[in-house]
């Protein structure tokens, strides 16, 4: 049974998916209000939606890598602040961070420094905000108020 399961493991590592870490040419760049709110979305967001991803060493493990290419592809396709208009569903990603579901909790292959636990959720580092009139902050960075907007 666990020479079965070490050679599956094994096996597992031969299939290529998931191991071609080359992230795309960014094509555009989002305004930001401040360096603040730009280090928050990286903090909490960039690794799943930007062309900024960075990939952990076990990312290349047989299969949390099939995991991690799997979420990072379906998340850049809905949302990914690097292309043209942000993607097909970019309104509904400021819907789900408004609604606290984004950023997710951390997960095996998303590790808790990463994950953005309570950053964009109004925690100590203040409420990220993205909308069709651009990105901005609430809370605690913001150093004009308790709104800010980026056209």
């Amino acid at each position: 049974m666990l020479l079965g399961l070490i050679a599956l493991f094994v096996v597992a590592q031969l299939v290529p998916y998931g191991r071609a870490h080359a992230n795309p040419t960014v094509q555009a760049r989002p305004k930001w209000d401040s360096p603040q709110t730009e280090a928050l979305f990286t903090r909490a967001c960039a690794d799943c939606h930007s062309h900024a991803t960075v990939w952990p060493s076990y990312s290349n493990v047989a299969p949390v890598s099939w995991l991690m290419q799997r979420h990072v592809d379906e998340d850049r396709s809905r949302f990914d602040v690097n292309v043209p208009g942000y993607g097909r569903d970019a309104d509904e990603a400021a819907k789900e961070v408004g609604a606290g579901s984004m950023p997710p909790a951390p997960a095996p292959h998303r590790p808790p420094e990463r994950s953005g636990e309570g950053a964009a959720r109004g925690g100590p580092g203040g409420d990220l905000r993205w909308g069709t009139r651009g990105w901005r902050i609430r809370g605690p960075l913001s150093r004009t108020g308790p709104r800010r907007k980026v056209s």
